[in-house]
């Protein structure tokens, strides 16, 4: 079955307004017409995609089974213009990627800089996130890229040999922080202390465990978790907190002296990171130009320590 890309931007309009009226608005299309589309639509589906109430229009499941079809239809048809732009010579297109936190806080900007200033006329949308996210979005086409700790390849998506690297987690606290001035410091005197650190079951986490097992200690006090590096840096910086961080992630901050490494000898972590990729189907020309960066940077080895 053959379909139309304005009736699956019709459709997938009204899913995303909730009303008719809404949507007929954000197309600048009368209310008619755009019923007429969806009319057509729903004469070839040989179904319902609506249910009309008061309130607006509620997906069928006919309709609920369609929505992801519409919308890769419909991120397939925008990647193909953006290839024949390139192709044109007029290097248009957006730059969809996602990343891991320390990723984004430095790897990926030094890379987006770099394509920017080449290919000005680009655009980038950039999403934060653990693994499970991005993954999530790479199958759905949310994203052409994801970077982010190296996992095992899958039946969906494929680990970018060559755009590989590394970088070192340690623990990270204020500059004025009490244990700074205990002489002969070691792991085992971070355990009482307050720690903020993302949630059990993501990668940090893992790994600062799996330090603090290879010391022979269990685990310290965490009283915060959260998937959110804004409030993280912030516990750190201004209530006392410790916390298990890639050295890329805070960068800015020991620079500035808001917090920094705690001294600790021997006590680190590493990881290898790595780029991603959809198995099937070519990669869009604004993603293979970041990748081109990314593989530089990574090569190059320009602030990933």
């Amino acid at each position: 079955m053959t379909y139309n890309l304005q009736q699956l931007q019709a459709f997938a309009a009204i899913v995303a307004s909730g009303s008719l009226g809404r949507a007929a608005d954000a197309l600048h299309v009368t209310q008619p017409a755009l019923s007429r589309t969806i009319r057509r639509l729903e004469e070839q589906v040989g179904a319902p995609l609506f249910e009309r109430h008061s309130r607006g229009m509620h997906l069928t499941e006919v309709g609920a089974v369609l929505l992801p079809h519409a919308l890769l239809l419909q991120r397939e048809a925008e990647q193909a213009r953006e290839e024949i732009d390139a192709l044109r010579g007029l290097a248009r297109g957006t730059i969809r990627v996602g990343a891991a936190g320390s990723i984004a806080s430095l790897v990926l900007p030094l890379a987006v800089g770099r394509v920017l200033d080449k290919w000005p006329n680009l655009r980038v949308e950039i999403i934060e996130g653990v693994w499970d996210r991005l993954a999530d979005a790479l199958v759905r086409r949310e994203i052409d890229l994801a970077l982010s700790v190296a996992v095992p390849d899958s039946d969906e998506i494929t680990a970018i040999a060559d755009c590989r690297w590394e970088d070192a987690s340690y623990v990270v606290a204020a500059p004025d922080h009490p244990l700074r001035r205990k002489p002969g410091l070691t792991l085992a005197d971070t355990l009482g202390e307050r720690w903020a650190i993302p949630p059990r079951g993501t990668g940090p986490f893992e790994q600062m465990q799996s330090v603090f097992a290879e010391h022979g200690l269990g685990l310290p006090n965490v009283v915060v978790e959260t998937r959110s590096i804004t409030v993280l840096k912030s516990l750190v910086a201004r209530s006392g907190f410790l916390g298990w961080m890639a050295a890329p992630m805070y960068v800015t901050e020991s620079k500035a002296g808001v917090f920094d490494t705690l001294g600790l000898p021997g006590v680190a972590g590493r990881r290898t990171l790595t780029a991603f990729r959809r198995r099937q189907g070519i990669l869009p020309s604004p993603a293979v130009k970041l990748l081109e960066q990314l593989r530089q940077l990574t090569a190059e080895e320009i602030g990933v320590e």
